[in-house]
């Protein structure tokens, strides 16, 4: 099966705001942004499509036809717990500086790892496989997208970030 994943456009926050799970506005320049998803999946078939619940992946579903994607919590972004909304050089935490020294393992106060979003991201796509499908296409947030690219061992957890892959922008996995 060959999963696409399709990488929220871009969001109106402040660089360096911890906004993993907030529900955050998208830039004026969404429907440009829009249109040029929009045009990299047409004529392609999905046998199923996918999203995070968050506006900012629900609302580029549904401009590029797919408004009646099904939600799943597990395509989520990073839950950063008491850090969201703030910017890191606003969060006076010692738990911040453990997190700078070990990002995979550690998690933000009353969050969750990168390692747990490995494992949760990875619970979905072991599910998906399951699923007499040849191409599905998944609307989620871009440490998603990394944990995908961890899946499919396409590079390993410690070199994710590297990885990134820029607002609006489709990764294909085989799974």
């Amino acid at each position: 099966m060959e999963v696409w994943l399709v990488r929220h456009t871009s969001v109106d926050v402040p660089a360096g705001t911890c906004y993993g799970r907030s529900d955050v506005p998208l830039r004026d320049s969404f429907e440009v942004e829009a249109a040029a998803v929009r045009e990299n999946l047409k004529d392609i078939a999905f046998d199923g499509v996918w999203c995070s619940p968050l506006s900012r992946c629900t609302r580029l579903a549904a401009e590029c036809g797919y408004a009646d994607a099904r939600h799943d919590a597990r395509l989520l972004e990073l839950d950063f717990g008491a850090w969201e909304m703030r910017s890191f050089n606003a969060i006076d935490d010692p738990q911040l500086q453990r997190w700078f020294d070990d990002w995979l393992h550690v998690r933000p106060t009353g969050g969750e790892s990168f390692v747990e979003q490995i494992v949760r991201v990875g619970g979905f796509l072991d599910e998906l496989r399951t699923q007499p499908l040849r191409r599905a296409l998944l609307f989620v947030h871009g440490g998603v997208q990394l944990c995908a690219g961890i899946y499919a061992s396409l590079f390993p957890p410690e070199e994710a970030f590297a990885h990134q892959q820029p607002y609006g922008s489709i990764l294909k996995i085989p799974i």
